[in-house]
C-alpha cells in the first residue's frame, strides 16, 4: 500500500470492483478495501448477469479482482474504520491501524438484510429462504412455496412468485388480515392464506420441508419467501455527514439508503456511492453498472481538478 491514492474504494463487491476497474483502466491509482463478506455469499449462483448467469458469487468476485489488479489496481483485505477530510481529500483509517490518503472516495458497502425473528430463517437465507424471484425463482419453479407475511410487501410478493409456481401459500403470521381486494386477488390466482403464527421451519436432509405453526401444524413447503428490511451499511458515510434516508415501496418504509444523483455523487464533495448502499433494488449486474458510472464520474472530477492545478501552475510560471 502506498501513502496516497487517487481513489479509495470502500467495499469490494460488484459495484466497488467495477468502479475500481474503470478507474484503473483510466490510469488512476486505486485501492479497494474489502472485508471479504459479500451479501450474496450464501447463494449458490449469480443470475441475470448476461454471459455469467449461474456463476458462483465467489468465482465472479475472484475474476473481477484479477481484472482490477491486472490494470494496476490494489486490493487490501480489511475494513475501513474512519474517513476524515484533510487537505482537499480524505484520510482513510483501516481497522488494523493502517492509514492512507485519498483524493476521492467511492463507498460501496452494500446493505444488511434484517430478517424476521423466526427460528431457521437466517440459517437458510439465500438457499431456500428467498426474497428475489428474479434471483431464485427459476430454481424453485413449480415447487410448493410459502410467503411469510411480515410487512407491507407480502401481498405483492405472493402475487409475483405465483408466476413461478401454481402452489403458493401465504402465512399471515403476525400481519393484520388482508383486505377484501387482496383476498379476491389471491382467490383469483389460487393463492392460499394460512392463519396462525409461524414458529419454525422444518428442515430435513439440509432442505426446507415445511413451515411449523404455533398450533403444531406443519404445512409442507419447499422454499419460503420473506421480505427483509434493507438497511444500508452507512456508518462510514454517516460520519462524513451523509445520513441515510428511508425508502418506501407501496407507501410503506422497507429500508434505508444513502441519497445520491444518477452518477453516484453524494451531497459531500469528493464522495460517491454505488450499489445497494444507495439502491436497495440493485442486483449484481446493475450494481456493477452503477460502479462503472461512478468510476467514470470520479475520473472526470479528478480530470477537472488536475486541469485547474495545471492551469494555475502555468500561470505561476508565466508571472515568475
Amino acid at each position: 500500500m502506498r501513502e496516497t491514492y487517487d481513489v479509495v474504494v470502500v467495499g469490494g463487491g460488484a459495484a466497488g470492483l467495477s468502479g475500481a476497474l474503470a478507474l484503473a483502466r483510466a490510469r488512476r491509482s486505486v485501492l479497494v478495501v474489502d472485508a471479504g463478506a459479500p451479501r450474496n455469499a450464501p447463494a449458490g449462483q449469480v443470475h441475470n448477469f448476461l454471459t455469467r448467469d449461474g456463476t458462483p458469487p465467489a468465482e465472479l468476485l475472484a475474476a473481477a479482482r484479477a481484472e482490477v489488479t491486472g490494470y494496476g489496481g490494489e486490493i487490501a483485505t480489511g475494513t475501513v474504520a474512519s474517513a476524515t477530510r484533510v487537505d482537499g481529500g480524505f484520510r482513510v483509517g483501516l481497522a488494523d491501524g493502517r492509514t492512507v490518503r485519498a483524493r476521492r472516495l467511492l463507498v460501496t458497502t452494500g446493505l444488511v438484510d434484517e430478517l424476521p425473528d423466526v427460528p431457521g430463517l437466517a440459517q437458510r437465507w439465500g438457499r431456500d429462504v428467498l426474497h428475489c424471484p428474479y434471483c431464485h425463482g427459476w430454481e424453485v419453479r413449480d415447487q410448493p412455496l410459502g410467503v411469510l407475511a411480515t410487512g407491507p410487501l407480502a401481498a405483492h410478493q405472493a402475487l409475483l412468485w405465483r408466476q413461478w409456481s401454481a402452489d403458493v401459500t401465504v402465512f399471515r403470521h403476525t400481519a393484520p388480515p388482508f383486505d377484501a381486494d387482496t383476498r379476491e386477488q389471491f382467490a383469483a390466482r389460487g393463492i392460499t392464506v394460512v392463519d396462525g403464527e409461524v414458529v419454525a421451519l422444518e428442515v430435513t436432509d439440509d432442505r426446507i420441508t415445511g413451515v411449523r405453526l404455533a398450533s403444531g401444524e406443519v404445512v409442507p413447503r419447499a422454499a419460503v419467501v420473506v421480505a427483509p428490511r434493507f438497511t444500508a451499511r452507512a456508518d462510514l458515510l454517516t460520519s462524513l455527514g451523509l445520513p441515510t434516508a428511508p425508502l418506501e415501496m407501496g407507501g410503506q418504509v422497507v429500508g434505508s439508503a444513502v441519497p445520491a444523483d444518477a452518477s453516484g455523487a453524494t451531497d459531500v464533495p469528493g464522495v460517491w456511492v454505488a450499489g445497494n448502499v444507495t439502491d436497495l433494488r440493485a442486483q449484481v449486474i446493475s450494481a456493477a453498472a452503477a460502479g462503472l458510472n461512478a468510476g467514470a464520474a470520479i475520473n472526470a472530477d479528478l480530470m477537472a481538478e488536475d486541469t485547474r492545478r495545471a492551469v494555475a501552475a502555468l500561470r505561476d510560471r508565466a508571472t515568475a
